[in-house]
C-alpha cells in the first residue's frame, strides 16, 4: 500500500471517508457533539452558528472566539468525532529521537509532533486530524504510516518551541557547552535572538510557573536527561533532550544562580531572582553530582502569590479557635509541624499577620525568605557568613522582640535557644519535620532539650498536610459506606451509605480527578496531663493517645471530614495521613 492510500485506509478504518483532499466527516457534526456532551446550549450553539455563517470561520474557532468553549473542548470533540484520541497538552512530551524525523520548520507549519511509535504506527499529534494535505507530507517526510492523534493549538506551539529550542542547541553540539552561557543576567522571558540554550531554560521555567509546578527536577540518565514538574505533590515528566544537551543546561542554570560552573563533583546551592513586570519570582537551586552527571532542582517560591489569611488557609472551626488562642499568648512556643512542602511557612506567616500590630516587635529567621510582611521583621540565614539559626536568634534576642519565627529549628543548639526564648517572655513560633503533632514533642527531647523546659514552655503544636483537592471542573458524587469514616471518629452513622466526590478526569486537572491542593490539620493543645507525660519522657504513642483523650481531632479524621465536605478523597487522605495517626 502506497503512503498516501496508507493515510486514506487509517483514516477510513475511524469511520471517516475522504475526498477533494480534505476529509468528508460521516459522523455527527461538531456543534451537535458539543451540545450532546453539554458544553454548550442550544442558545450559545445558535449565536455561534449565526456568527460562522456570516464570518465564514470554523464551528470551533467562532465557539473558542465567543468563550463559549475552550480550544480542549473543541479537540476532544474532533477526536471523537474522528474515533482518534485525544492528547492533553501536558502529554505532549518532545521525544527527540522522533521528533527528528520531521524538521522543525514542518512541525510549525503543518501543527503536528511526532510521539511515539505503536503496533508499527507512528503517532503524531496534530491540530487538525482531518488536514490531509499535512497528513500526506507528514508521512512522506518520516516514511512511516502515521496514525493522527488530535491535540490543542496552544499544546502543539508550546511543544514545537521547545523542539526548535533542542534541535538548534544539537546544531551547536560542535562547540563548547558553557559557550551559550557567558553572562548572569536574569532571564525576563525567551527573545527571538537569545541562544538556544537561554531559551529552552527560560521556556522549562515559564511552562513551570504557568502550570502551578512547586520545584522543577533536571535529572541526568544514560543518553538522555529528563525533566519533571512537581504539581500538587507528584512529579510529572515534561520533556526528555538528548544528553548531549544537559551540561550547557546545567551551566546556564549555574551562571544564573552564581555558581562554580567548573565544579561537578561536589553539591551546590544558590539562588536566581525573576524580576520583571510580570513575575517577582525566587528559584532555590540544589545541584547534586550522579553517576550520569549533575542533578538540578529548581524550588519555585512565587512571591507575587497573595499569602492567604489565617481565616482562609482552611481550619475546622474548633481547630481555628484552639490555635488563635495560642498565638495571642504573651509568651512561650508554638510549633507547625508536617513534611517539607506541607505549607507549614505560608500558616506560620499568616499567623504573624494574624497577630501583627504597630505595638509588637515581630523579628523572623528563615532561608529562605518566602514572603515579607509589612512591619515584620525579615532575616535571612547566611551559614557562609556566619549567620546560622542559632547565631542570628540569640542576636534577635538583643533585639527586644514580642514575636519571633524560626524558618526551621534544625539542630539542639537552636531548639534550646528558642525554648529558653520562649520561657523568657517571647512568643516563638517555629516548624519542625515531625510526622504528627505529638511527635515534636519526643523529638525536642531527642535534640537534647530537658523535658522540664519543654513542658513549660510548648503551648501547643499544629500538624498538617496537604492533600489533592477533588476537580471542581469533573468532579461527581458516589457512595460509600459509612464504616470507615465511623472507625476514625467522624460523625456518621455505621451501617449506612455516605456521599462523597471524586474527579472522573479532564483536561483541567490533566485527567487526574485532582486540581489544586486543600490542607488538613491536627491541633495538639499542651495540658496538665500533656506536661507530665513530657516529664517523664513518654513515648510518642502515649501522648498521641492522651491529646485525643483530651479532645485533639486526629489529622486523619480531619481529613475524612474534609472527604465528606466534597474537598478531597479518602484515598488522598490514607496516601499522606498512613503513620500514627490512627
Amino acid at each position: 500500500m502506497n503512503q498516501k492510500h496508507g493515510i486514506y485506509f487509517l483514516l477510513s478504518e475511524c469511520g471517516v471517508s475522504c475526498g477533494g483532499g480534505r476529509l468528508v466527516q460521516e459522523k455527527k457534526p461538531l456543534g451537535d457533539l458539543l451540545l450532546q456532551a453539554g458544553t454548550i446550549g442550544p442558545a450559545e450553539l445558535a449565536q455561534a452558528l449565526e456568527v460562522q455563517q456570516a464570518s465564514g470561520q470554523r464551528l470551533g474557532e467562532v465557539l473558542v472566539a465567543l468563550g463559549f468553549v475552550t480550544e480542549a473542548d473543541v479537540a476532544k470533540a474532533l477526536a471523537g468525532q474522528l474515533g482518534v484520541p485525544f492528547v492533553a497538552d501536558h502529554e505532549l512530551r518532545v521525544n527527540m529521537s522522533l521528533a527528528r524525523l520531521l524538521p522543525p520548520q514542518v512541525c510549525r507549519r503543518t501543527l503536528s509532533l511526532p510521539l511515539k511509535e505503536e503496533n508499527g504506527f507512528l503517532v503524531v499529534a496534530m491540530a487538525d486530524p482531518l488536514d490531509v494535505f499535512s497528513l500526506d507530507e507528514v508521512q512522506h517526510l518520516t516514511r512511516r504510516t502515521v496514525k493522527p492523534v488530535a491535540a490543542t493549538r496552544a499544546g502543539l506551539n508550546r511543544a514545537i518551541a521547545q523542539y526548535e529550542r533542542l534541535a538548534a542547541l544539537g546544531q551547536r553540539e560542535g562547540a563548547a557547552p558553557e559557550a551559550a552561557v557567558t553572562s548572569p543576567e536574569m532571564f525576563l522571558g525567551a527573545q527571538p535572538d537569545d541562544a538556544p540554550v537561554v531559551q529552552l531554560v527560560n521556556d522549562l521555567v515559564d511552562r513551570a510557573l504557568a502550570e502551578g509546578a512547586s520545584d522543577i527536577h533536571i535529572e541526568p540518565a544514560e543518553g538522555q536527561f529528563r525533566v519533571r514538574f512537581r504539581i500538587d505533590g507528584f512529579l510529572r515528566e515534561v520533556v526528555s533532550p538528548p544528553m548531549t544537551y544537559h551540561s550547557a543546561v546545567v551551566a546556564r542554570i549555574k551562571v544564573l544562580a552564581q555558581l562554580d560552573i567548573s565544579e561537578r563533583r561536589a553539591p551546590q546551592d544558590g539562588r536566581i531572582e525573576l524580576r520583571d513586570k510580570n513575575r517577582n519570582v525566587d528559584l532555590r537551586v540544589s545541584t547534586l553530582p550522579t553517576v550520569h552527571g549533575e542533578k538540578v532542582v529548581l524550588r519555585i517560591f512565587n512571591r507575587a502569590k497573595a499569602l492567604p489569611r489565617l481565616e482562609e488557609i482552611g481550619f475546622q472551626p474548633e481547630i481555628f479557635k484552639g490555635y488563635t488562642e495560642v498565638i495571642r499568648r504573651p509568651h512561650g512556643m508554638i510549633l507547625v509541624t508536617g513534611p517539607t512542602g506541607s505549607g507549614k511557612t505560608t500558616t506560620l506567616m499568616s499567623s504573624l499577620a494574624f497577630v501583627n500590630d504597630a505595638e509588637q516587635n515581630i523579628v523572623t529567621i528563615e532561608d529562605p525568605v518566602e514572603y515579607q510582611l509589612a512591619g515584620v521583621n525579615h532575616v535571612q540565614v547566611h551559614s557562609r557568613a556566619g549567620l546560622t539559626f542559632a547565631d542570628g536568634l540569640r542576636s534577635i534576642l538583643r533585639q527586644d522582640p514580642n514575636i519571633i519565627m524560626i524558618g526551621e529549628i534544625r539542630d539542639p543548639e537552636t531548639a534550646d535557644v528558642a525554648v529558653r526564648a520562649a520561657l523568657t517572655g517571647h512568643l516563638v513560633l517555629a516548624t519542625l519535620h515531625t510526622n504528627d503533632a505529638a511527635g515534636a514533642l519526643t523529638r525536642l527531647v531527642d535534640m537534647g532539650v530537658e523535658p522540664y523546659l519543654i513542658s513549660s514552655s510548648v503551648l501547643g503544636v499544629l500538624a498538617q498536610r496537604l492533600v489533592r483537592r477533588v476537580c471542581p471542573a469533573c468532579k461527581e458524587p458516589f457512595e460509600v459506606e459509612s464504616d470507615t469514616f465511623a472507625a476514625y471518629g467522624c460523625q456518621v452513622e455505621r451501617g449506612r451509605s455516605v456521599t462523597i466526590f471524586r474527579g472522573k478526569g479532564c483536561p483541567r486537572c490533566r485527567n487526574t480527578g485532582y486540581a489544586g491542593r486543600y490542607p488538613i490539620f491536627e491541633f495538639l493543645r499542651v495540658t496538665a496531663s500533656i506536661e507530665e507525660l513530657v516529664l517523664r519522657q513518654a513515648s510518642t504513642a502515649e501522648i498521641r493517645n492522651q491529646a485525643y483523650q483530651d479532645g485533639m481531632k486526629l489529622l486523619v479524621t480531619n481529613g475524612l471530614e474534609t472527604a465528606l465536605a466534597g474537598q478531597t478523597t479518602p484515598e488522598e487522605i490514607f496516601r499522606v495521613a498512613s503513620f500514627g495517626e490512627r
